[in-house]
């Protein structure tokens, strides 16, 4: 199963995750909800960034976090009850001081259909204040880009 799940990636080397449509993910025409799509982005990143040695408990006792500041979603297809799906996520910048972004595609496993595409845009803040702020060294490595020549 993982090669199948690899190879619907569009860009190497994912961060990924499976979730399977309940029906309290979908909404008055029977397809998922556009809100659980981005609930399901949003759970993959915080495993992500867990993977990589930023739990919550980490960025608390730095006092920095990344803040969403832009979500841009292209909805391309639908997913249904008992559909399986996968969330790729990848870090596609990361300027090392301020701002970093990251792409994402779902994919439902039954025909490997791309069904929604999305891009993030994240500032480094202050968790007290919630004011932009200069990110730690460890955000700059840990966040490391997995897109090259992204703009």
């Amino acid at each position: 199963m993982q090669d199948l799940i690899l190879s619907l990636a569009e860009y190497p080397d994912p961060f990924w995750k499976r979730f399977k449509v309940t029906e309290d993910d979908l909404d008055g025409f029977h397809h998922v909800n556009n809100a659980v799509y981005l609930k399901w982005l949003d759970a993959t990143v915080w495993e992500h960034t867990r993977a990589v040695g930023l739990s919550e408990q980490a960025c608390i006792e730095m006092n920095r976090g990344m803040a969403t500041v832009r979500h841009e979603i292209d909805y391309l297809s639908s997913a249904f009850l008992d559909d399986e799906v996968v969330v790729y996520n990848w870090v596609a910048t990361n300027d090392g001081k301020l701002r970093a972004s990251r792409r994402f595609q779902i994919a439902r496993l039954g025909d490997g259909k791309t069904i929604l595409r999305a891009k993030s845009d994240y500032v480094c803040t202050n968790l007290t204040t919630g004011r932009p702020t200069r990110m730690p060294d460890i955000f700059r490595t840990a966040y490391d880009v997995k897109i090259p020549n992204e703009t």
